[in-house]
């Protein structure tokens, strides 16, 4: 049987590593001393890695052609929309390998656990520079550094997840960030990290990242990490509370439970991270603008002492999602409005609640 397994497991990474890209590339990176940067989020990139960056064809100045597989997400996403299915990723991934108990070392705590780390990093600042080369990855402008800067002990990071190279914008942005000795750990999907052969699992497995489970007991000790890392070294962990990628998808989802129950329970804020997108002038290889990135951080949001965990929790998500539907209206100057058929099923209802 367990060979069978094993079996399994390296059909299914192999098949990860050829057939399908990461819905989340997280590398952690070494310093950089800029805030604005002429690169892109992978628009260009296939399901195997990187696109080439902005270009038009190398014989005539026609555009390139729009990728089916694009077009076909894009479909999807407005589908899925106007049914009120928020948290389905639209981009399908590999049967994912279960993560089973002791096999993430998610506090980094063994000798080989943190060599492998030190070489995660170098190669994945290796990885951004190459990005920036090949004009993958536009960070535009990012606002709000002060209220990273503003919080003393751990805290709790959310974002809008569109692309798999957003989080390439929040560790830009906390590198800037003037914050001593302090880690950013990245949430990530069980498959990211059971699944992925080669460079990508590598990264994956050893960049500072916190793989959920399947698996009730790996999940146990997901969850004591957390209260480590908040608790114990006052580090910050980013967190995707919309649950899926919608690759481009502007507007805020609606927001799962997750992030906000472990920082109420840990006494942490949540700082609001919202990425808004303009196209530049450049096309990418998939036919589609190539998209700049403006990066706005919130103020932080404290769990109040005298409510519950479970208060805190509706109270802190919605105070979230506030955030983001201001910078939303704000950045694209119009109102944020859902095709979703259905008032009980659009994002938007969570302003109405506890009131």
């Amino acid at each position: 049987m367990k060979e069978q397994r094993q079996g399994e497991e390296k059909e299914q990474k192999s098949q990860a590593g050829k057939d399908h890209f990461p819905q989340l590339l997280v590398v952690s990176l070494g310093p950089i001393g800029i805030v604005t940067y002429g690169a892109r989020g992978c628009q260009g990139g296939t399901k195997t890695g990187p696109g080439r960056g902005g270009r038009r064809s190398e014989k005539t100045n026609d555009l390139i052609k729009q990728s089916e597989d694009r077009l076909a997400i894009l479909s999807e996403i407005a589908r899925l929309e106007k049914e009120g299915i928020f948290d389905v990723d639209t981009e399908k991934d590999p049967p994912t390998i279960p993560l089973m108990p002791g096999e993430a070392d998610y506090l980094n705590e063994k000798i080989g656990s943190k060599v492998k780390t030190t070489i995660a990093n170098t190669l994945g600042y290796g990885f951004l520079l190459e990005m920036l080369r090949r004009n993958q990855l536009i960070i535009k402008e990012i606002y709000g550094i002060e209220n990273l800067e503003s919080v003393d002990g751990g805290a709790m990071l959310t974002c809008n997840h569109f692309n798999p190279m957003d989080v390439f914008a929040v560790e830009v942005a906390f590198m800037q960030a003037k914050l001593k000795r302090k880690k950013l750990y990245k949430v990530i999907r069980e498959g990211n990290y059971t699944n992925f052969p080669g460079f990508y699992g590598y990264l994956f497995r050893n960049s500072n990242t916190l793989p959920l489970s399947s698996n009730v007991s790996t999940m146990t000790e997901f969850v004591r990490a957390v209260d480590t890392i908040f608790s114990v070294d006052k580090d910050f962990i980013l967190m995707y509370p919309e649950k899926s990628l919608w690759w481009n998808y502007k507007k805020p989802k609606q927001l799962q439970n997750g992030a906000y129950k472990l920082a109420a329970k840990n006494g942490v804020p949540v700082v609001p991270i919202f990425i808004t997108m303009k196209n530049s002038d450049k096309i990418g290889s998939d036919g589609f603008p190539i998209l700049e990135y403006y990066l706005h951080i919130e103020k932080p949001i404290y769990p109040d002492e005298k409510l519950t965990v479970k208060e805190n929790v509706q109270v802190m998500k919605k105070k979230n999602f506030i955030c983001w539907k201001n910078i939303y209206e704000n950045f694209y100057n119009k109102p944020l409005e859902y095709t979703t058929t259905s008032p009980e099923l659009s994002p938007l209802k969570i302003l109405e609640e506890n009131k």
